[in-house]
Formats: C-alpha cells, structure tokens, sequence
C-alpha cells in the first residue's frame, strides 16, 4: 500500500495501482514576463536557436534592476523598488502523478525546488527583494537565523557570497551539540564550504531569547566592529519579503496564460514554516485573476499563532484584507518541527518512487502528506477539483534523516556473474 493515510478512500482499499504515465508529461514552465525587472532569460522557451540563446543570458542573473508590481498589487504599499534576479525563473508547473487521488482530481506541482543549484527552494524568491534592499542600504554583511538544517539560511549565505556580502548565520541546535563542531552534513556543507561565520545556540536558549533578540545582539557586535549588517528574519518572512509570492502569483498567472488548453486551478497547497510564502501566494491569489483556495499545512507552531503572523504581513503591506478570508491553515506539525515519523518518511520514500518527485521531510513532505491524509478523510471535498502543489524545496534536508531513512532504502544486492562469462585482465577500463 501506498502511505496508509490514503487507503481510506473507500470502505474496500485497494492495493496501489500505479498510474499509466503518458509518454510525456505537459509542462508548462516559460512565460512571457510583465515585471521591469526581467529579461529574455525569464521570457517564454520555444524551439528557435535564437530564443535559446537568449534564455542563456548572462546579462540578467545577479542583476539589480528596478521592480514594477502586478497590476492587482499596485495599491500596496511600501512597493519595493528595486529587485535581484537570483533565482532561475520561472520554475516549471507540470501534472503530479499521484495515486489514489479522489475521483477527477488533478493535482501539479510547481517546481520551485528547481529554482536553482545551492539557492534551491522557495527562500530565493524572498532574498530577491530582501538583498536588493540590503544592498540600497550599504550593507557589507547579512545577518540571518533558523535552525541547524535551515534551507533559508543556506540559500541566504549562498546568494550573500554572490554579491559579494559576508553572511553570518545564528543557527539552533540540541543543548547537547552546542558545543560541538556541527558537522557537514546537508545545508551546513554548503554554508561551510562558502566561509560563512556560524554560531550556535542551543533550542533551550532561543525559547527564551527569540530570533529577533539574538540577531540584533550579532548587530551590535558586528556594528561595533565597523562592519554594516542586515538582518533578514527567520525564513525571511516579513513584509518586503511576502513580495517574493506575490510576484510569484504573476508568474504563475502568466504560465497559465501561454496554455492553450487552459488550466483553472481551484486550490492551492504549500507548507508553512515561517509565514512569508503562505502570505504572498494566499494575497496574491486574492488580489489576482486566480482567485484559489490556499491551504498552508504549517509545520510547526500553530494555526492561531500563523493566521497572526499573517495578518502582520499584509497589514505592513496595507492590503486591508482578513488573513483568514484568504488562507486556510492546518497542522501538519506531527511530532514537531524537523521531527519525523517513521510513517511520514515512508510516504517521502513511496511518492519518490511513484512519481520520481523527492519531497524534503521537513516541509513539501508534511504538507503533501498532510493534503494526502485529508483527501483520503474527506474524498468529497476535493473530487473534480484542479490542485496546484507547490514544492518549496530543502531536498538537503533529507541528509539529516539517512539513518531513519535506511531501512526503507534496501533495494540493492551484489551483482551476481556467472562463471561462463568470458573475464580477461584490463579489458574494463575505469576512468
């Protein structure tokens, strides 16, 4: 059976039934830009050489460039002005294969885990507008914090080192590693490897303190030392950075607008760990032609405590709307952040080999599961709709559960050759 929290979509489950995969998967992932910001790298892919060429433009990526907002956000204020283009733009939206989905369901997935190498996930499309501001500003460092594993403060130490700007990142572990050399496992290989300045606290301490007492502590030390920080807050989830989804919605808009079979989607579900993403794309479908139901599948904290922290973000951007009017937040916390059940990474692993998509534990794996588990509950409330999954990427997450992850990995065996088969020394060149 495939995760048991989607055998109950009737009385009599059956055995999982893989779909027949048609020989091409549609995808749709190019669109003609509208923001000041882009260039023909961001602009729709055809089969002319001279599109192509273009799509490969150096004169684009790491640039600052003036931003224009969609027409439905013009109203919003502070509008950002300027914007980096860091992330590979856009990430494609293509039919997710899922079985045992209720009947006509159609769920695709847009690919944010694919918006670039060491930047992968959805933090990009925040650090866009945050290190344009931070750049405005004069800044020769940025300042950022989340746990030992966190994908944004990967993604931010990598696009810092591109613009030349040191990073130094405060990271939450066990009160019995604080002291101890971190290691290089997953996000921390890519941060170490870029020379970012990491410090440790420990989980008991950041209860206590809290992530904006702490950064401002590495401020004033840094101020001290001449040096000109920014700070990006945890997951860079604060109102400049909830442009990033806004802009994002555009995006996606304009992908459904070069189909020519047009695809209306009803919904759309996206983790929650920090509150920045859910808030851009639940606004922007609000204020756009979409007009989708968001559901955010929070991975820790609580509802209450996200539909809050929400609604601050909107309300920084004078949207005058009711957080709770345009997203619908469930938990999907589990046993806690970063925390896995055994049952949770089963579904990581099958869904991984249904469809060839890896999900990160840590997020996209918990909402997808947590979108799975309610179809199965409540199959008529999502029969015949269109669902749009965003994957959020951390797929360096997974490094950090290889040891709860090995015991449903063991598809391998020694090769066996028969003694029949002609062996002569040399012949298997090895380069």
């Amino acid at each position: 059976m495939l995760w048991s929290a989607t055998a109950r979509l009737s009385a009599n489950p059956s055995p999982l039934h893989l779909p027949v995969f048609n020989q091409s998967i549609t995808v749709f992932g190019k669109s003609k830009p509208s923001r000041v910001c882009c260039s023909p790298s961001r602009a729709m892919e055809t089969n002319d050489d001279t599109s192509k060429a273009k799509g490969l433009s150096f004169d684009d990526f790491l640039s600052k460039k003036p931003y224009s907002p969609p027409t439905w956000a013009s109203h919003l204020k502070p509008i950002p002005s300027h914007v980096f283009s860091l992330a590979h733009l856009p990430t494609p939206i293509h039919k997710w294969n899922l079985p045992n989905l209720p009947q006509n369901t159609e769920v695709w997935l847009k690919r944010d885990d694919l918006s670039g190498m060491q930047l992968s996930g959805n933090k990009v499309r925040k650090l866009e507008f945050l290190l344009a501001e931070a750049v405005a500003q004069g800044a020769d460092c940025i300042i950022t914090i989340g746990g030992i594993q966190s994908n944004h403060c990967r993604a931010t130490a990598v696009a810092a080192k591109y613009l030349n700007l040191d990073s130094y990142l405060i990271l939450r572990t066990s009160k019995l590693l604080v002291d101890k050399d971190p290691g290089l496992t997953g996000n921390l290989l890519v941060e170490r490897f870029m020379g970012t300045h990491i410090q440790l606290i420990s989980k008991e301490e950041y209860a206590k303190i809290g992530s904006v007492a702490l950064t401002n502590v590495l401020k004033e030390q840094l101020l001290k030392e001449g040096r000109r920080p920014y700070v990006i807050p945890v997951g860079g989830s604060n109102s400049l950075g909830t442009w990033g989804y806004i802009e994002a919605m555009r995006e996606i808009e304009e992908q459904l607008q070069i189909r020519s079979n047009r695809v209306k989607f009803d919904d759309i579900v996206v983790a929650c760990g920090s509150g920045g993403t859910i808030a851009g794309l639940s606004l922007g479908s609000w204020l756009g032609a979409l007009k989708a139901k968001v559901h955010a599948f929070c991975v820790c904290d609580d509802p209450d405590y996200f539909y809050d922290f929400v609604q601050d973000l909107i309300d920084g951007l004078q949207a005058g709307v009711n957080a709770r009017d345009i997203v619908s937040i469930i938990n999907a916390k589990g046993l806690g952040y970063a925390i896995n059940t055994s049952e949770e990474l089963k579904f990581v692993k099958e869904v991984a080999t249904a469809t060839g998509v890896v999900l990160d534990p840590v997020y996209s794996g918990k909402a997808a599961y947590g979108m799975m588990k309610d179809m199965a509950e409540n199959p008529s409330r999502w029969e015949g709709r269109k669902v749009l999954f965003v994957h959020t990427g951390g797929f360096l997450g997974l490094f950090d559960k290889v040891d709860q992850m090995a015991p449903l990995v063991g598809n391998w065996q020694r090769m066996d050759v028969n003694e029949s088969i002609p062996r002569k020394e040399g012949i298997g060149k090895m380069f």
